[in-house]
């Protein structure tokens, strides 16, 4: 290994902010916040907004998104098909011009 070119690798305090969950790994991230961990010592501390504490996947309060309306809110929109090969959808019954024009001259 180089000397002078690798960062330092030390422990560090990983804190959730949401919650109190903490836990004590080696990182080289730095902080100039410490925290004083469980064993007495004084470890630089890195906050963080969401852990395995607080996310709701890992907590179960997972909240479950209607997709299918938002699918069917885009096609809507957009005038996308709804065949899941990506073709045009069939044309609406339509009468054909000649069609248009016989029921015009009749009228």
């Amino acid at each position: 290994m180089k000397a002078k070119i690798h960062p330092e690798y030390g422990f560090v305090v990983f804190k959730d902010s949401s919650s109190d969950f903490a836990f004590l790994t080696r990182s080289t991230k730095k902080s100039k916040e410490t925290i004083k961990w469980k064993d007495g010592k004084e470890y630089p501390l890195i906050l963080l907004e969401i852990t395995s504490a607080s996310h709701p996947f890992y907590t179960g309060k997972q909240q479950l998104i209607d997709s299918a309306g938002r699918v069917e809110k885009f096609r809507k929109k957009y005038g996308m098909p709804r065949d899941s090969q990506g073709a045009k959808a069939a044309p609406k019954d339509e009468p054909k011009k000649e069609e248009k024009a016989e029921a015009s001259a009749e009228s």
